[in-house]
This record gives structure tokens, C-alpha cells and sequence, in this order.
């Protein structure tokens, strides 16, 4: 099995909500667990969006295996191009703030990466193809060739299951 690339979001989301580090820490060593495993990873401009928010999921992010944050290599510049071209053609009607906004973030080198290592990517953002105020990652990814899937079928699928300890005082 590839590992799957995750998204900056599916990070952000799960600690924002249903998968706080106080009342699910399970969800955050099952992240760790599954990366040991080799089936979920992400890449380094995801780590740096992540340390930018100086918080509980940068020191998170931080203590984290050097080998959970791959680094770009030369496979990926070739497709750093290619996704460049796709997202500034005048085909989309992307507005140019847009535009600027994915080629500075770290969704437009996770679509790279993923195309050059033929790894899926894992998001909760949604397709948004007629969207001309932001490019949506999936749409990005399946102009790619990049295969996509939400963060909580991800989980589902590789067997997420947390269970409340019984031991644990209330």
C-alpha cells in the first residue's frame, strides 16, 4: 500500500473538532502509529503551514518522526511545472488572487509530490471545479491524475477505532 499523503486540513480539522488532543489523544497515536506502519505521511510545506500556527498541533507536528515529513525531490520539479500551468490557465476561471494564493501554499506541492511519487492524497476539501475564488486541492488532484479521498474515509478505511478506556478515572 502507498502511504497517503495527508493535507495540512485533515491535521487542523481533527483538532478543531471531533479529535481535540484532550479528548481524543487515541486518534493523535493512531496517526503516529499508522505512519510507522507506512501508510500515512505528508509532506514538508504541510509541516511548515502547520508551524505557523505556533500551537498544540506545531509541537504535535514537531515531535514527529523526521521521516513523517518527506522532502520534495528533483522527481517533483518537473510536476511543480505542470500543476503551475494547469492552475494559471486561462481554461479555469480562477481569479488571479486565486491563483497566487495555491501556488504559495502547500496544496500546490502536495499535488506535485503525489504526482511524482504516484502516493494519494488525503483532504476534506471539496471539489469545487466551477470555483473561480479558490483552487480546491481535489480538483487540482484529478486534473493531475493524483488520486483523492476524504480524511474520515482515509481513517475508516485503514481501520480507525477508538475506544474509550474503561480504566480511566471520570
Amino acid at each position: 500500500m502507498n502511504c497517503h499523503l495527508l493535507d495540512a486540513n485533515v491535521f487542523i480539522d481533527a483538532k478543531n473538532t471531533y479529535y481535540s488532543f484532550e479528548t481524543a489523544p487515541g486518534f493523535w497515536d493512531w496517526l503516529r502509529e499508522e505512519h510507522a506502519r507506512g501508510t500515512i505521511c505528508s509532506i514538508t510545506a504541510v509541516h511548515d503551514e502547520l508551524a505557523r500556527q505556533e500551537d498544540e498541533l506545531a509541537e504535535w507536528a514537531d515531535a514527529l518522526p523526521k521521516t513523517f515529513w518527506l522532502h520534495e525531490d528533483d522527481a517533483a520539479l518537473p510536476h511543480l511545472q505542470t500543476v503551475a500551468a494547469w492552475a494559471m490557465s486561462p481554461a479555469h476561471k480562477y481569479r488571479e488572487t486565486a491563483r497566487v494564493e495555491f501556488l504559495a501554499a502547500a496544496d500546490f506541492r502536495l499535488v506535485a509530490a503525489a504526482r511524482a511519487w504516484t502516493m494519494p492524497i488525503a483532504t476534506n476539501e471539496v471539489s469545487q471545479p466551477d470555483s473561480g475564488r479558490k483552487v480546491k486541492l481535489p480538483d487540482a488532484c484529478r486534473a493531475q491524475g493524483v488520486e483523492v479521498t476524504r480524511g474520515h474515509v482515509l481513517f475508516r478505511r485503514l481501520g480507525l477505532r477508538l475506544v474509550q478506556s474503561r480504566d480511566q478515572p471520570q
